[in-house]
């Protein structure tokens, strides 16, 4: 169980240096520069959120494993009562965050641990079919809802926020991560995380059915939108056919979803192997504890990592390479952060203060 954890760690720190790439680019404003760091940096957008998120689900978990072994309605409505102090508590630091970082996940997390509230007792086959319920509800959204109002796409920023449809609309269907789809990924991973993944038989499994599902999604879609070619023949134009065929998060059809779950399977995978095989390694300890502190390097990478780039104004309209070039000072020194904030404490501070809050 120890190296299986560590693998969960050291698959957190890779999603949150994904996150860092992503949102330091957006940021930037980062669209020109190498050609081929752009193309790098934009196989990470929609990737390391829907690992963290997945991740998320995981924790949830290992967090409900003891009332899901008992019939004690006590230790499961002490573990309810747990998930939903956790979802009300990141609904509110997530929204006093959002005026600061308009691409904030942790209020979308807090409703998401909502639904977990209400459903973590349920069978293993029943979480897969809560997944997929939730994931193809999403086009059927779209029939029924404008998903572009509220957008500026020119600009990537949401109007109207504040307003009680504004709000509503963002955090249940056309926000960044919205509760539907993106609910998913968190049922998805409580899934996982009743999986016996300390079994190699188990991990093998999972990483060749992830390999295969991700290959095979992103090839026939791919595939699709030449066969459909400008659209003319179909009604269709040209951002209609990104808009319905594409495997990127805007929107988040059901495609997205699968493709993106199945590659954090295959980083989760990996993590789990190689912190089994470099147990010992520096590198893989300092890693893991830098997945131990997910929460507070999600929070400094804005507050910090972006705030100091914008005092020296090189926040905005930056090349690709100097956005890069910043992530990777913020990582290492997240990761040097750790390291030495661990060796005192036995958890990252935001995370101390969580579950103060929330025990």
């Amino acid at each position: 169980m120890q190296n299986r954890v560590m693998g969960f760690d050291l698959a957190r720190a890779l999603a949150i240096f994904g996150m860092v790439i992503v949102n330091f680019k957006i940021a930037m404003n980062a669209k020109t520069g190498n050609d081929f760091l752009i193309w790098l940096s934009a196989l990470f957008e929609g990737r390391a959120s829907s690992l963290f998120v997945i991740l998320a689900g995981v924790g949830v978990t290992f967090l409900t494993q003891k009332a899901r072994q008992s019939s004690d309605i006590t230790v499961i409505n002490k573990s309810r009562l747990s998930l939903i102090k956790r979802a009300l508590l990141l609904i509110a630091i997530g929204l006093m965050y959002t005026p600061i970082w308009e691409a904030d996940i942790l209020h979308f997390y807090g409703f998401y641990f909502l639904i977990a509230a209400a459903v973590f007792m349920v069978s293993n086959r029943a979480l897969l079919l809560i997944s997929i319920m939730i994931t193809l509800l999403f086009p059927v959204l779209m029939l029924l809802v404008n998903y572009d109002q509220n957008w500026n796409w020119a600009t990537l920023t949401y109007q109207n926020l504040w307003s009680f449809d504004g709000m509503a609309r963002h955090i249940l269907f056309n926000g960044f991560h919205p509760v539907f789809p993106w609910t998913a990924f968190l049922v998805f991973g409580m899934w996982l995380g009743r999986l016996d993944l300390c079994k190699s038989a188990i991990r093998n499994q999972l990483l060749l059915w992830s390999v295969i599902t991700l290959i095979t999604t992103e090839l026939g879609f791919y595939l699709l939108r030449i066969t459909i070619g400008d659209g003319i023949e179909f009604g269709l134009s040209r951002e209609d056919i990104l808009s319905l065929f594409s495997t990127s998060m805007i929107p988040p059809m059901p495609q997205y979803i699968i493709s993106a779950g199945s590659s954090a399977c295959v980083v989760l995978v990996g993590s789990l192997y190689f912190s089994d095989k470099f147990q010992e390694s520096k590198i893989n300890i300092w890693l893991c504890q830098t997945g131990k502190l997910s929460l507070t390097l999600y929070v400094a990478h804005v507050i910090l990592g972006m705030g100091v780039l914008d005092v020296i104004n090189r926040l905005n309209n930056q090349s690709i390479n100097f956005s890069l070039l910043s992530s990777l000072i913020f990582c290492m020194c997240g990761v040097v952060f750790s390291v030495f904030w661990l060796n005192f404490f036995k958890v990252g501070p935001l995370e101390w203060l969580f579950r103060k809050i929330s025990s």
